[in-house]
This record gives structure tokens, sequence and C-alpha cells, in this order.
């Protein structure tokens, strides 16, 4: 039986937005309701709403030690989704982090990867991502050298990611993924190829690219902010407060 996870690397220290009393993933940004009671929503629980309605069937949020406040929070589940938490022992980057949840993950399971500092829109984005690909979902972005920029060419087909970098040659940057599990180990592999050296994704999917992979990036993304700042948290309360205010016209 194959499943549908859902990888959430949560075990960086959030140095860009401290002091905090608790983990930057639980930072409030809007808010939701529990029926008529109106709750302050931690960012992360964007991410994992747009992960469900993708029909993910599994959820594995990857943790450092000290993040205990993210276990207490979610609990097991997530809108009856099952969660469990895979330990990241010790900062060594975003890659490092993500593999820490290969032992839960089967080659023929999907997975869908988002960062839980993120606000983006459309909230049904994963579902543009086919099963059986890797592909990426991308966001046009006013500075993509903040970001990974993605180039892709007239099909859609990933050539670089530039990671970073000044000057990039695209504005479309990713702010999700979608893979199966043999995309995963592969990656897995080939980062252990490389001595483990990759510490961002894009680096690594270059190296993947450059094997004859092939990695697609869908430009279906309208909005994108990063909440790890104070820059960052001022633009998603206002890019919630335009899709609040779009939803009530529409309805």
């Amino acid at each position: 039986m194959s499943f549908r996870w859902g990888i959430i690397p949560a075990a960086g220290l959030g140095t860009r937005i401290q002091p905090l009393a608790f983990s930057k993933e639980l930072l409030p940004v809007g808010t939701r309701f529990e029926g008529t009671v109106e709750r302050p929503r931690a960012v992360s629980e964007y991410l994992l709403e747009r992960m469900v309605a993708a029909g993910v069937n599994r959820i594995c949020f990857v943790i450092s030690p000290d993040k205990t406040d993210i276990v207490t929070y979610f609990g097991g589940k997530f809108e009856d989704v099952p969660i469990c938490y895979a330990v990241q022992q010790n900062p060594n980057g975003l890659c490092d982090a993500l593999f820490s949840a290969l032992p839960f993950v089967a080659l023929d399971d999907q997975l869908h990867v988002g960062l839980p500092d993120t606000v983006w829109f459309p909230p049904e984005g994963f579902c543009f991502l086919a099963d059986g690909e890797f592909s990426f979902l991308l966001f046009p972005v006013a500075d993509p050298e903040l970001f990974d920029a993605v180039v892709t060419d007239a099909r859609g087909r990933v050539e670089q990611i530039q990671v970073k970098q000044q000057n990039a040659a695209s504005e479309w940057v990713w702010g999700a993924f979608k893979l199966t599990g043999r995309h995963f180990r592969a990656l897995y592999d080939l980062w252990n190829e490389r001595r483990r050296s990759d510490e961002y994704i894009g680096t690594l999917v270059n190296a993947y690219l450059a094997q004859g992979a092939e990695v697609y990036g869908v430009k279906r993304g309208d909005a994108y902010v990063d909440v790890g700042t104070l820059h960052g948290y001022r633009e998603a309360v206002k890019v919630l407060s335009r899709q609040s205010a779009l939803h009530e016209l529409a309805g």
C-alpha cells in the first residue's frame, strides 16, 4: 500500500526572526475559526491545509530535539491525517533535514514537500503537480536572488536552479515540490555520493539534472511569502488580507 506523504522540514533555528519564545513554525499569522470562536493560526497550518487538500494522508514533521512545542501543538494528527516526527540531531541544512524522513517513505509513495514558514497561493497549488513526476511549484517574486530561482525550458523542464544568486535569470522561484519515493531515494544516494556536501536542495537537484534526470517546473503559483523575517511577516499579513478581500468579493 502506498501513501501520499507531506514532508515538512521544521528543524531550522529561525535566527532571522528571533527572539521568539516558541518555534518559528508556530508564529501566529492570521486566524481560524473553531466553530464560532476565532483563534490565532500558526503559520505552518497553511502548508498542512494545502497538503491535506492535495490528498496527503500521512504527515512527517522533521524537527530538532528542542522543538517539542511543535509536537505539543499538533500532536498526532491534523484534520484526521496522522502525523509522525523525525528528529534531525544537528542543523546541517535542508537536504539533511528532508532525508531524516527517508525511513518512513516507500518507493511507490508520493511526497509533497513545503516549507512551514511560508504562505502561498493558490491553496490548491500541490494539485497542479502530477503524480509520478518530480516537479516544483513555481511562484513569481520581485526579488528572486533571495530564493532559489528556477530556470525552465519551453516545455517546463528544469534546466538549472540558481540558489540565492544575484542577477538571477528567472523571476520564478520554487515554493513547494512533489516527487515519488524513488526520486527521493535517488536524491539521497546522490547526496551520499557527493559526501553530503549539499546544504540546499537546489545544488543537489542541479547535480541530479547533470545525470540526465528530468525535473519539471510548474508556473501556477500566484503569491509566495517567506515569513521567516519581520518584513516577510508583514507581507504575509498583507497577502492574507488581500486574499480574504478577494474571497469576500467572490462570495
